[in-house]
């Protein structure tokens, strides 16, 4: 056996040794909310990566990126170091002047809602357009169609949504309008990989996709993310932004893959300018590294079973609390939906003999994590306070759910008895009333 052979055998021991999952305890051990899912496989791939000793994106990268693609059924997957990032990729991609009469702007307005993590609104932010919010409905936690139609103005150029806690937005409607008015659309799927829409994966309906892999997420590489699309332009945009704004697309450590290499003629550059220098974008350096997909790489392999333990999960928690409808406003979705759950949504009606921060405390106490729907509404965070947007409404949905709307976990390290740990609580909690 070679040394690296051992290398990795040695790491197999050790993940037996000291990573494998511990025992559960009723009210001693934490049930979080997710977390990461692993075995020897992404640590032997991490530490196998490691010893190549090729630290930016490598051939796992481009491993990943394929397979992703497959998995999703796209043409393209773009690397990038966290969902957050992609965001940023994906709406940068559309101010780029290589789109002509389609290039957005600054002052143009992108509908979204309120209701949302602050890294699908900031990306507006930062490219100096305006935010147009829609409420949500009650239930799905998604767009009010109604309230996207009326969203659209001369200055709309885009569409920019998540897909809610894994629960897919209503596609055909949000569609319909794209189509109608010329917009564009990037679905948010970094809380909803698994899921679609009459089965077609969800991320791959609009101009782009996006995804994250933080250990939150469905997988993860740590941190990482992804933008995926059909569109070979964009394709070429987004990594011109997430590579430094270059108008080179050869990988890393590759030349000439253009055949052109010293034959460009860009800007006030002289003919023959190196192509790998020439810079078509103000960019970023937003890549991975070739260890963080080494993990990707390992995850992957394990998405459908994850994705299973996430539905059937929600299922168990769906089944439970149909008792309790009087007390809470369950989940809802369309049809046409196959939601990979990220979390289980519970909405404390008014008329409920208690509080949302009532049984969210006793749940904490009982070492059963909670979370807001992320920033709530927008609006009502220090960071976006005085910043310009157009409302549609006085997103009085939103703002119920701020007061009102909390979630737990459904990933798949919530094993049988954690889950039934958690509905064995609320009953405690519930009985009272």
């Amino acid at each position: 056996m070679g040394t690296k052979e051992k290398i990795i055998e040695l790491t197999r021991q050790y993940y037996t040794e000291q990573l494998q999952s511990s025992e559960f305890t009723p009210g001693e051990t934490y049930v979080n909310y997710a977390g990461r899912v692993f075995d020897d496989d992404e640590l032997t791939n991490l530490i196998e990566s490691s010893l190549d000793f090729w630290l930016t994106a490598g051939r796992y990268a481009a491993q990943f990126e394929s397979e992703f693609s497959e998995f999703m059924g796209t043409r393209s997957c773009m690397l990038t170091n966290s969902g957050s990032s992609a965001n940023l990729l994906a709406l940068s991609a559309l101010t780029s002047d290589k789109l002509g009469p389609r290039q957005v702007k600054p002052g143009d307005e992108i509908i979204t809602v309120a209701a949302s993590f602050p890294t699908t609104v900031a990306p507006i932010y930062q490219n100096q357009l305006v935010p147009v919010y829609c409420d949500i409905d009650l239930g799905t936690c998604n767009i009010n169609i109604e309230e996207l139609e009326n969203a659209v103005s001369s200055k709309t150029k885009g569409i920019f949504l998540a897909h809610t806690l894994g629960n897919p937005f209503n596609i055909d409607a949000v569609m319909r309008i794209k189509e109608k008015h010329d917009l564009w659309l990037i679905e948010d799927n970094c809380d909803a990989l698994g899921s679609k829409w009459d089965g077609k994966m969800t991320g791959t309906f609009g101009d782009m996709g996006t995804e994250s892999f933080y250990p939150a997420h469905h997988i993860t590489m740590g941190e990482g993310g992804a933008v995926i699309t059909d569109n070979p332009q964009l394709k070429k945009i987004v990594r011109s932004f997430r590579d430094w704004g270059k108008d080179c697309w050869c990988d890393s450590g590759m030349d000439n893959t253009c055949g052109k290499r010293f034959e460009w003629q860009l800007g006030d550059l002289p003919y023959g300018y190196d192509h790998k220098f020439i810079f078509s974008h103000i960019g970023y350096n937003l890549k991975v590294t070739d260890m963080q997909a080494a993990v990707g790489v390992a995850q992957l392999k394990k998405l459908p079973g994850f994705v299973r333990s996430r539905r059937d999960n929600f299922a168990f928690l769906h089944e439970f609390f149909e008792q309790y409808s009087g007390h809470f406003i369950l989940p809802q979705w369309q049809d046409k939906a196959e939601p990979s759950w990220f979390g289980f949504f519970l909405t404390v009606k008014e008329e409920a003999p208690f509080s949302k921060n009532q049984i969210v405390a006793f749940l904490e106490e009982s070492k059963i994590a909670t979370r807001t729907l992320f920033a709530g509404n927008v609006l009502r965070q220090p960071a976006f306070a005085d910043k310009e947007y157009r409302a549609v409404s006085e997103l009085r949905n939103t703002d119920y759910v701020v007061e009102n709307g909390f979630w737990i976990g459904v990933y798949p390290g919530i094993d049988k008895q954690r889950m039934q740990y958690i509905v064995t609580a609320f009953e405690e909690f519930l009985t009272r009333f």
